[in-house]
């Protein structure tokens, strides 16, 4: 008997994943033969969909069965909804969201690279205040914490300022943040010592959360990728959280290199530090002028100081010389420089003005001109990254309103990323399968960040669904056009609300704010079968007493799970009908399923099984949540 777990609870006989279902109620959705890819790598099923209150509640042949809404997708795939992991959001896009929901994303964490404001809580309520057209969820940014306790001079921390960022830290991961993110290589996060980031975020140890960061690059490393991402596992580990390698890349003079990159985090994997990562489809990126080629010294205390340096001309031949050298180590040449603002090449400019790469980025700078696309990479390393198990797809941009002309807009993967990987990479370059590249979409961020009820079409799951065409999915956004709508995506649904129709966005705001417990850790995507895993136990409810629970349950190597469940109750036994994915972790467990109740209605029921809660000490506890129920917890004996 294989024991790895202890124990999960709810109701009885249970069906796998794909049986034919067979139900009662009208259902308020039915997407009808269409290949279900389900993100948990497995070969795509033809089979129906039914969705009832926003969940996921049957698959396979409905028949005759009724709905408020049928879709056909003979000839579609049916995927989980897509997930970000990596987004720069403009608030003002969320009720709408048109550039994501055409790409089929239906979930994004906002606050990368250690931005965003330091209350999540309240940023969420305001970003959700007019509705969302998508789900949202938020990690509260070291970069952001650093600057509300130290400011933004290049100085060292008291032992105060650290408890106070500590502090900020805990609140904010209270309050449902999915991780705490940094952006090192910009300042102010990139004057933190590693032992003082280490010693502020080590508070989020007893969360089981994750690091993503954007690796710091500079000057005494000879602005080394691989320097910086070793860098990244070392603190996450060292803080006792999973490292998140942030839109992993090898850049400038290290490019080649993906393989010794990939080698890397696979040595911390091993080691017991599960480090995974993310990746856009390009070979540029986009972020501010000044961040990667101004010396950290001469951003030292903001703006102002910065352009008050430009003004000194010893100061400015240095901040000229180390600018010089931070572009050819790490984009070769100026020419590999693009303003979008303006539509020049960096390059080109200084040429024209007869002066260097870094003078002419001071130059620009001193313009008041400050976005800049960078063409780092190279092909075969962008391929063994996308093809990489533990690497999700992300776009490293975010939600944008359809004429937006300022800020970060300019780069096609605002409107590309997610098409561009399953018309280009997938069907026509065959980089990786199209279930592998869904499950890079949906079960793998989904598991990197915690989540647990979205990311896989399974019954019990909330109705997050993309459905596209395999045959004409393709982005067409360019650097000479880049906010051009994707192809392919036809239908989105978000909490079971259908927000994008023949792939035109409906107005519907079926979106919701997202927020991650203790009892939601980050963890590899479960890939593994389980042959057998018994237990009995009593689950206790103040509310109703206590429940016998007895469960015998197996899964497959993809996750779907199958067995039998009771669970004794004051209402007679509830019955699960259909089980979802069982997805695990040391001393973790979650699982999703429709049970039955004695008068035959369907009931959707959320478990999650875990051995100790480290933030409380308590343990083991039982998570269960019926229908759309909050979340309810009981003692494991």
């Amino acid at each position: 008997m294989r024991r790895p777990l202890a124990v999960l609870f709810l109701a009885a006989t249970l069906s796998p994943v794909g049986a034919a279902a067979e139900t009662h109620a009208p259902f308020d959705v039915i997407i009808r033969h269409g290949e279900v890819i389900d993100g948990t790598g497995a070969e795509g099923v033809v089979e129906d969909v039914g969705v009832r209150k926003g969940v996921i509640v049957a698959l396979g042949d409905l028949g005759a069965a009724k709905a408020g809404k049928v879709i056909d997708a003979k000839g579609l795939v049916v995927a989980p909804g897509f997930i970000n992991i990596h987004d720069h959001a403009d608030p003002k896009a969320l009720p709408t969201a048109l550039s994501m929901l055409t790409q089929g994303v239906t979930t994004s964490i906002l606050n990368p690279d250690g931005a965003g404001p330091t209350d999540i809580k309240s940023q969420l309520q305001a970003d959700a205040k007019d509705g969302l057209a998508m789900n949202i969820g938020a990690y509260i940014g070291f970069n952001s914490v650093w600057a509300h306790v130290v400011g933004l001079a290049d100085r060292r921390p008291t032992a105060d300022e650290i408890q106070k960022m500590r502090g900020l830290i805990e609140s904010n991961l209270k309050a449902g943040a999915f991780g705490v993110s940094a952006g090192l290589d910009y300042k102010p996060g990139y004057f933190a010592t590693a032992p003082e980031v280490i010693s502020v975020v080590s508070v989020a140890a007893p969360w089981r959360t994750n690091f993503p960061n954007h690796e710091r690059l500079t000057p005494e490393s000879g602005w080394s990728s691989k320097v910086g991402i070793a860098e990244t596992i070392a603190i996450a580990s060292a803080a006792g959280l999973s490292p998140e390698i942030t839109h992993i890349k090898a850049q400038g003079h290290e490019q080649g290199s993906a393989g010794a990159i990939l080698a890397m985090m696979r040595k911390a994997t091993a080691a017991g530090h599960y480090t995974p990562a993310d990746v856009y489809p390009y070979l540029a990126g986009m972020t501010g002028l000044k961040a990667f080629f101004v010396p950290g010294w001469a951003q030292a205390g903001g703006q102002d100081a910065m352009l008050a340096r430009f003004k000194d001309p010893a100061l400015r031949a240095k901040i000229v010389l180390e600018a010089n050298a931070a572009i050819a180590a790490r984009f070769g040449t100026a020419d590999n420089i693009s303003l979008p603002t303006s539509g020049r090449n960096l390059g080109e400019l200084a040429r024209k003005e007869g002066v260097s790469g870094g003078e002419e980025v001071v130059r620009v700078l001193e313009t008041g001109e400050y976005v800049a696309i960078l063409k780092f990479g190279a092909e075969p390393d962008l391929r063994a990254f996308l093809a990489a198990p533990e690497v999700a797809i992300t776009c490293d941009c975010g939600v944008v309103l359809p004429n937006a002309k300022e800020g970060f807009i300019g780069h096609p993967r605002l409107y590309g990323s997610w098409p561009r990987v399953l018309g280009y990479y997938v069907r026509d370059q065959k980089v990786l399968t199209l279930p592998d590249a869904v499950r890079k979409m949906t079960g793998l961020p989904a598991s990197t960040v915690g989540i647990v009820k979205r990311g896989f079409i399974a019954p019990g799951m909330t109705a997050d669904i993309t459905v596209f065409d395999p045959n004409t999915i393709i982005d067409h956004a360019t650097y000479a056009d880049p906010t051009a709508l994707s192809e392919g995506v036809r239908y989105v649904l978000v909490g079971g609300v259908v927000e994008l129709a023949e792939g035109a966005a409906t107005g519907a705001t079926g979106g919701v704010i997202l927020s991650r417990m203790s009892h939601m850790p980050s963890r590899p995507q479960s890939t593994a079968p389980l042959s057998h895993f018994a237990v009995k136990a009593v689950v206790k409810s103040d509310a109703e007493g206590a429940r016998a629970v007895t469960l015998k349950v197996s899964r497959d190597a993809f996750g779907h799970a199958s067995g039998h469940v009771t669970i004794s109750g004051p209402d007679g036994p509830l019955t699960s009908i259909r089980l979802g994915i069982l997805q695990t972790a040391p001393g973790w467990a979650s699982l999703t399923g429709i049970a039955q109740d004695p008068k035959g209605q369907e009931i959707p029921f959320s478990l999650i099984y875990d051995a100790a809660d480290p933030v409380t000490g308590a343990g083991p506890q039982l998570l269960f949540s019926l229908a759309s129920a909050p979340w309810q917890a009981g003692v494991a004996q």
